[in-house]
């Protein structure tokens, strides 16, 4: 859903911005794109838009390139700040975890905000933590642009980032002293001016409407035990149990600072979690940003058993390398299956007919998919949506 709606964007931006189309065509373009909700600064739709004008056509794979190239750099900078902590050894096998995750492989590839999210959050984690231990203006001031471009990217990042920016400056400092710091208000500025900018000044209605129907009218669902048995659940699926368990282990025994920025990681992560109950057991890329934090907090556990491996023989090592190649392959082999199995190709010509087919003289309602998305991309059609169960269900808790 969310990248037929990037799509649809990104469509209409480069139908804007080119002189010699058909204006009616142009017309339609922005007329379909009006039903997408837009909550956030459409940043990666305008960079698919004008990379369409360099290629010559509307190519939507190009996203896909951004979106990696995105979430490679925030690997860079996790193998980075992983390896300051630990050992470079250490930071491989984050670094390996945050790239051949299935959950990773595929949502890195998808045209949607998120990646890039991850990316700013992973870079504003990195120098928030050099900050804290240097306390230079250099770190101050990419603390602070990092987690802007974060927060503005996408809102949601504000709260892992609060929550990590006040542990590691109550830490550092005091709170006291941080009150009087200009360093700290200088991060705080960066931080929120670009979101403060857009979301009052032009995006107040979305932003409020967004606020009020997904944390505030399903706030009644933080007193249901199910919610949180359903949100582990999800996230034990995406991530697996097991490094989910070993990354747990990673916070506990983890040296005084590294706790510090753990657990200002996982509380953030946690805090905003019970701002969108709802999305936290229903859908699986609210829990991107879990990746990088949770491969961070591996490298306590991976340093451990990289010191007692240290001890041991040509033959061990060996073997243990083989195990690691093996534990690499294997989920990487699982992300190729899930991409042959899911064949899309003939979605395109599908609903261009249908879109051919409908009639042209009246409004349609339409019970159909993705709201009406599909229809709308490839149709070329703007239906009126029959509420599907699922929304009828949402509605009620509402």
């Amino acid at each position: 859903t969310r990248q037929l709606r990037g799509a649809i964007l990104a469509r209409s931006l480069y139908y804007q911005s080119l002189p010699e189309v058909d204006p009616s065509l142009r017309d339609q373009a922005v007329r379909l794109a009006s039903v997408a909700g837009r909550y956030e600064p459409p940043i990666l739709e305008t960079l698919v838009a004008y990379t369409y004008r360099l290629a010559g056509g509307e190519h939507v794979w190009i996203a896909r390139i951004y979106s990696l190239s995105a979430w490679i750099i925030g690997g860079i900078a996790l193998f980075v700040l992983a390896a300051s902590l630990t050992s470079p050894i250490a930071a491989l096998v984050c670094l390996a975890y945050y790239l051949f995750l299935p959950f990773s492989v595929q949502a890195s590839r998808s045209f949607q905000p998120d990646p890039a999210m991850v990316m700013w959050l992973t870079l504003s984690f990195t120098a928030l933590y050099f900050w804290s231990s240097h306390r230079s203006w250099k770190w101050a001031i990419l603390a602070g642009v990092f987690g802007g471009m974060a927060i503005l990217t996408k809102a949601t990042a504000l709260y892992i980032l609060a929550i990590l920016a006040l542990v590691l400056i109550i830490d550092t400092l005091g709170f006291w002293k941080a009150m009087k710091n200009l360093q700290v208000w200088s991060i705080a500025t960066l931080m929120l001016t670009p979101s403060i900018t857009f979301y009052l000044l032009q995006n107040q209605a979305r932003a409020s409407e967004y606020f009020s129907s997904w944390t505030l009218a399903l706030s009644h669902l933080l007193l249901q035990p199910a919610v949180y048995a359903r949100w582990f659940n999800l996230v034990q699926s995406l991530v697996g149990l097991v490094p989910l368990l070993l990354a747990l282990t990673g916070v506990l025994i983890a040296s005084r600072r590294v706790k510090v920025l753990l657990l200002g990681l996982w509380g953030g992560y946690f805090i905003y979690g019970l701002t969108v109950p709802y999305q936290m057991y229903t859908h699986t890329y609210y829990h991107l940003p879990l990746i990088p934090i949770l491969a961070l907090s591996l490298a306590p556990v991976a340093q451990v058993i990289l010191k007692e491996l240290q001890a041991q023989n040509w033959f061990w090592k060996t073997l243990f390398s083989a195990i690691a190649i093996a534990g690499i392959l294997f989920p990487a082999s699982l992300s190729i299956l899930q991409f042959r199995n899911d064949d899309y190709r003939h979605e395109p010509a599908y609903w261009y007919k249908i879109g051919q087919l409908l009639p042209t003289d009246g409004k349609i309602l339409a019970l159909t998919q993705d709201y009406g998305y599909r229809i709308n991309f490839y149709g070329w059609r703007k239906v009126i949506l029959w509420r599907p169960v699922g929304e009828q269900e949402l509605a009620e808790m509402r």
